[in-house]
């Protein structure tokens, strides 16, 4: 019995899988598997299949003259490429195109046939071209290898300008922009220009494992940058990584970047540029004529085939335009703020030493906790200053913090003792801004509610006296109550103890203070 007929047979009179048939067998389990799918596709019933013998049996699946259980024999004039392009198009399927040309030509072969047709043709065209891409669905992403340079007019220093490329899947419709790093910003920069190049959004987006897009991609386990997470976020797009070492899933772009490079790159290489904008606006210029430029297996444009395909599917823009965000984990201080790039920002103080994610971009500084915004502020650019709310604050920071001033601090520490005095009079002279000592003065006075004014007075003689200023390190001295081993020598205090103490870090360390 031929091996067809006995695959067949044991697929669906014994109903068994194609593993089991393979160990009965000897034939493969994608042999097996291309028998059963030719067998489905000829809509045929098993016994006309398994009355024929096995010449004919092997006729049938590996056709080399007519057929007469075939409609007819006779090839008809089928255009591949436009099914190729048709293919393309969500919803469309082999069994609709097979159907449609039928229903005009009587000489047509049977489906399997039109199908077995169709593969060989595949394997003809270029492996970027060979997958079929749904219209509106990819955005095949990477930069080139080749650079541009950019001439500083008043010095004559050359840096490299980052050539920046995208293609929609089904179209091959191509997007250029040169910037001048990968950075995160840049390149998400340089993402979004692309959407509004593209008059929408696709569905998925597939950077390379460049850093500014991808932080890992490992056993199939991906970690996004947040940053680009977010923007994708916003627009509504999924975000595929190409694999690591598999060339197929970029073969797209990387095919694109060539033709770039000699197309666009090649052409600007005696050019002078002296900004990136310069080299864009000839980048623009020549993109549209390669857009525009008949791609010869299938008689039309990029553009042309970016209407028909891609444009027609594509997710609209979103109204606002992503403002780009950064992302970083922070730690909340004893006074209750965040410190970023020199300024602090206020949380509710009963998150005092959780951690937290701070979001924050050039307008706002956004804090989240567990997922949870608990704080939103404007953003701050001058040095050393502070944006506190008042409902952040415990009840008794609150009417302080009406009537801050340095008099007010002095006055409060006055009330304690001179050497608490002369320590926030010190701490306010350590800032650049006096205000910004403020908090950490006010942390430092209200330790007086918990140890009582004498010891606050005794902790800040020691502190004076080792140019302790930091909050924590006071704190720590009170909690361990170390200061007092100053006063039980007879000479000034051992800034060797003081250095040795797991709490205390020395005078040498907070000369510079950093409260």
């Amino acid at each position: 019995m031929s091996k067809i007929k006995e695959v067949l047979r044991l697929k669906y009179l014994n109903l068994l899988s194609n593993r089991q048939i393979q160990t009965i067998t000897g034939v493969s389990r994608n042999s097996v598997a291309n028998y059963v799918n030719s067998f489905n596709e000829m809509n045929l019933s098993l016994e006309k299949i398994l009355v024929l013998n096995d010449d004919e049996i092997e006729q049938f699946f590996h056709p080399k003259k007519p057929l007469s259980l075939q409609i007819s024999t006779t090839q008809a004039d089928i255009d591949w490429n436009n099914i190729h392009q048709e293919l393309s198009q969500k919803g469309m399927t082999r069994k609709l195109l097979y159907e449609e040309i039928a229903s005009t030509n009587l000489n047509i072969y049977s489906y399997s046939q039109f199908n077995r047709y169709y593969n060989k043709f595949v394997k003809t065209i270029n492996p970027s071209m060979r997958q079929i891409h749904y219209g509106g669905d990819k955005l095949f992403i990477d930069y080139s290898g080749l650079t541009m340079p950019i001439v500083n007019q008043r010095t004559g220093e050359i840096s490299k300008a980052q050539i920046f490329v995208t293609v929609l899947g089904a179209s091959g419709y191509t997007y250029v922009h040169a910037s001048m790093t990968q950075s995160t910003k840049d390149f998400i920069n340089s993402n979004i220009n692309a959407f509004y190049f593209y008059g929408g959004v696709p569905n998925i987006l597939v950077p390379d494992n460049l850093k500014a897009a991808v932080i890992s991609n490992k056993k199939g386990i991906v970690k996004l940058n947040d940053a680009y997470a977010d923007m994708a976020r916003h627009y509504g797009i999924a975000i595929e990584p190409a694999r690591p070492y598999k060339p197929q899933d970029k073969s797209k772009v990387e095919l694109g970047v060539k033709a770039i490079q000699r197309w666009i790159l090649m052409r600007l290489r005696h050019h002078t540029f002296f900004s990136v904008d310069q080299l864009n606006e000839e980048i623009n210029k020549l993109l549209d004529l390669y857009n525009e430029k008949k791609v010869r297996r299938f008689n039309k444009s990029r553009t042309e085939l970016f209407e028909l395909l891609d444009k027609p599917y594509l997710h609209p823009l979103r109204a606002n335009r992503y403002v780009y965000k950064e992302f970083k984990k922070a730690t909340v201080g004893i006074d209750y703020h965040v410190e970023l790039l020199g300024n602090g920002y206020s949380v509710p103080y009963v998150h005092l030493g959780k951690k937290v994610d701070v979001t924050y971009s050039s307008t706002s500084v956004v804090i989240s906790l567990d997922g949870n915004v608990i704080a939103h502020h404007k953003r701050l650019f001058q040095a050393y200053t502070d944006s506190t709310l008042k409902e952040h604050m415990p009840l008794e920071h609150q009417y302080q913090y009406e009537k801050w001033n340095s008099r007010r601090i002095l006055n409060w520490a006055n009330s304690i003792g001179k050497n608490t005095s002369f320590l926030m009079q010190q701490i306010m002279d350590s800032k650049s801004h006096e205000v910004r000592a403020y908090k950490s003065c006010i942390a430092i006075l209200s330790f007086s509610n918990t140890y009582g004014k004498e010891e606050i007075e005794k902790v800040s003689k020691v502190a004076l006296a080792s140019n302790i200023f930091k909050v924590s390190s006071i704190e720590a001295m009170l909690k361990t109550k170390s200061y007092l081993y100053y006063y039980t020598q007879e000479k000034s205090v051992n800034n060797s103890y003081l250095n040795d103490h797991d709490n205390i870090r020395g005078g040498s360390y907070y000369t510079k203070s950093d409260i």
